[in-house]
C-alpha cells in the first residue's frame, strides 16, 4: 500500500537522515512492514515492537499496569506510554507508538468507538506529535488509514521534504 504520505515521509526521513522505529499495538507490525517498502528503507527504518497484548505493554514496554488500568490498552495516554518504552529497546531518532481499536472486543464505549486510533511520535525526548482520530470500515481499512495518518502527522512535524 505505497502511497504518497509514505513516500513523502521516506524521502524526509532520508533527507533529514532520521531513523524511526515503532511500538505497534493494532497495526500489529503493519506499520513497519509499510515503511519497509519504501525505497532505501535500510537508511532509516530501525524495526518495530508489537505489543498486541497489554501484558507486553506493562511488562516489555514498561507501562504502568495502572495506566492500563484508568485510561485502557488504547488511549492517549498508553500509547505515549508505550513510545517512551520503545525508546531504551531499540535505537533510533523518532519513536511512534501506536494503539487503537480495529474491530470490536477492546474498550471501545460510543466515546471511543471502534475506528478509534492514537498515535504518538517522540524525538529527542520530546513529543513530536500526538493524534487521535476515528476511522471507519473493515479492520484492515481502519489499520490503513491509521498508517497514512501517522505519515501524515510525521510530515506535518517534520516539515515536506524539499
Amino acid at each position: 500500500m505505497i502511497n504518497r504520505y509514505l513516500t513523502q515521509c521516506g524521502k524526509l526521513l532520508l533527507e533529514k537522515k532520521l531513523t524511526i522505529a515503532f511500538a505497534e499495538s493494532a497495526t500489529a507490525g503493519r506499520l513497519a512492514a509499510e515503511f519497509s517498502l519504501l525505497p532505501d528503507a535500510g537508511a532509516f527504518l530501525k524495526g518495530s515492537f508489537v505489543c498486541y497484548d497489554a501484558t507486553l505493554k506493562e511488562k516489555v514496554l514498561k507501562v504502568p499496569d495502572r495506566l492500563v488500568k484508568k485510561y485502557t490498552p488504547e488511549s492517549a495516554e498508553v500509547t505515549a506510554a508505550i513510545t517512551r518504552g520503545l525508546i531504551p529497546l531499540i535505537p533510533a531518532d523518532i519513536h511512534v507508538g501506536v494503539t487503537g481499536l480495529t474491530a470490536p472486543g477492546g474498550s471501545e464505549t460510543p466515546e471511543k468507538p471502534v475506528g478509534t486510533m492514537f498515535v504518538c511520535g517522540i524525538k529527542n525526548g520530546s513529543v513530536l506529535f500526538s493524534g487521535r482520530s476515528v476511522f471507519s470500515g473493515s479492520p484492515e481499512k481502519i489499520m490503513l488509514r491509521a498508517i497514512v495518518y501517522t505519515a501524515k502527522l510525521l510530515i506535518d512535524a517534520l516539515g515536506a521534504p524539499k
